[in-house]
């Protein structure tokens, strides 16, 4: 049974579109940056930590019950996070609409990567992995940034950006995984479970 530990409506998206079925089982843990974690590091560990403790519980409900939840196929928690970085420094999720146009005029006329974090943990263990895809930004105007914050679209987003929204219009390019910057990079989630077969 494959268990997405996201509340992420376009990690839901994304894995039905990649014809996965699953349950969903959000984890809360505390997502801080330790002192001199890099970004990597950073959404390795915290995709790690999302997978494992949904594990653990979901591990101990089985325990309990003598039914499985849906079949007897065995438990796998997807956890996965995701960030921007500029020159190394992570923009998280804006904390208001001041922060998300401070966000978008760093990222303005300028590449950034987006790093997201994969872990599968299984009674086997936890395997986890990392995809970077890098994006190109055109120059914004102070105009333009506006309008995009007062959408609302910037305010749950790394970097206050959808790439498959409204900002999709200032993205001339990109290398590597689109579905990385979206928040789940299908093709490497795809390997990872396969491997477990």
């Amino acid at each position: 049974m494959l268990v997405l530990a996201s509340a992420s409506p376009r990690r839901r998206e994304l894995l039905t579109q990649a014809g996965y079925t699953f349950a969903v089982r959000p984890a809360h843990i505390n997502e801080n940056l330790r002192p001199e974690e890099d970004p990597i590091a950073y959404v390795t560990r915290l995709a790690r930590e999302k997978a494992e403790v949904i594990f653990r519980e979901l591990s101990a409900q089985e325990a309990k019950q003598s039914d499985n939840c849906a079949n007897s196929d065995p438990l796998c928690v997807l956890g996965a996070d995701t960030t921007v970085t500029l020159d190394n420094h992570i923009l998280a999720k804006p904390e208001n609409e001041a922060d998300a146009a401070r966000m978008l005029r760093l990222l303005s006329g300028r590449t950034h990567r987006v790093i997201t974090g994969v872990a599968l943990a299984t009674q086997a263990g936890t395997q986890v992995a990392a995809e970077v895809t890098a994006v190109r930004f055109n120059t914004l105007s102070d105009e333009e940034i506006a309008a995009y914050v007062v959408t609302d679209e910037p305010m749950d987003k790394a970097g206050a950006y959808a790439i498959q929204g409204r900002a999709a219009r200032w993205i001339p390019r990109i290398e590597g995984c689109y579905f990385n910057v979206v928040g789940l990079p299908l093709a490497l989630v795809t390997h990872m479970l396969d491997s477990l077969k």
